[in-house]
């Protein structure tokens, strides 16, 4: 019994933590981020008082015939005052293309919702301009 109550207080510990990661607030200094550039620019934006997201949404792009998902985008941040999510991407141009097909498919099923893409050019551009270790 006392087994139990342990694995079941473990499982409600590490459900906590997975939703403190997408809540910054919560979060704070622990917030674990996919790339160092994510975590620069989550900074940039707390330093100016800008409410965000982190990976708050997949969206489905595509379904296989069963109806489960075939294709998806997770934009990195959501901007809620905005209205508008944000995707970073500092990686190899053949990547860059990948997700800018993945934009272009969101538009198309998702009209309504707005993503900016920065790539590395716009983020190593941040961080002369605010002086961020945001470039990989």
């Amino acid at each position: 019994m006392a087994r139990a109550a342990r694995e079941r207080s473990e499982q409600e510990r590490e459900t906590a933590r997975l939703i403190a990661r997408r809540l910054r607030l919560s979060a704070g200094p622990r917030m674990t981020f996919a790339h160092p550039s994510e975590q620069a620019f989550a900074s940039l934006l707390d330093s100016y008082g800008i409410r965000w997201e982190y990976e708050p949404r997949m969206f489905v792009l595509e379904r296989d015939s069963d109806g489960n998902t075939a294709c998806g985008f997770t934009p990195d941040f959501y901007l809620p005052d905005f209205d508008m999510y944000v995707e970073l991407t500092t990686l190899r141009q053949r990547l860059v293309n990948r997700k800018k097909q993945k934009l272009r498919l969101l538009a198309e099923t998702h009209p309504d919702v707005r993503v900016k893409l920065l790539n590395r050019r716009d983020m190593e551009w941040i961080g002369r301009k605010y002086g961020l270790p945001v470039a990989a």
